[in-house]
């Protein structure tokens, strides 16, 4: 999968799983993310897509994942955590991706590779 940010492109790769495959399923999209803590982007789905929330104990930055049922998650800052989600994907090189991200809410366009 494809995630452009601005000008930037980075490439991810998809969990083999059914919540991957979901959102496989909706792409090509752009989502409007709203930031969250320092440390995410998230965007609420208008439908829900199969989930196996897990806890997950540590982030990275550069990981895709989905809370609940329907909130993309995009992680720019790697840290702990007690919450749960499912994995989506993981993207390869996370480098600039705090510097992208970082300030207020983002537009971010998810394509299949």
């Amino acid at each position: 999968m494809k995630l452009f940010i601005g000008d930037k492109t980075f490439t991810a790769d998809l969990e083999k799983n059914e919540t991957a495959r979901a959102f496989a399923a909706l792409l090509p999209m752009e989502l409007a993310m709203t930031e969250l803590n320092g440390n995410e982007k998230y965007h609420y789905l208008l439908s829900p897509i199969p989930c196996a929330p897990e806890r997950v104990g540590h982030v990275r930055a550069g990981d895709i994942m989905l809370f609940e049922d329907a909130c993309v998650v995009v992680f720019y800052r790697s840290f702990d955590t007690p919450y749960s989600y499912t994995r989506i994907g993981k993207i390869a090189d996370p480098g600039r991706l705090a510097d992208l991200l970082g300030n207020g809410d983002a537009f971010v366009r998810f394509e299949q590779d």
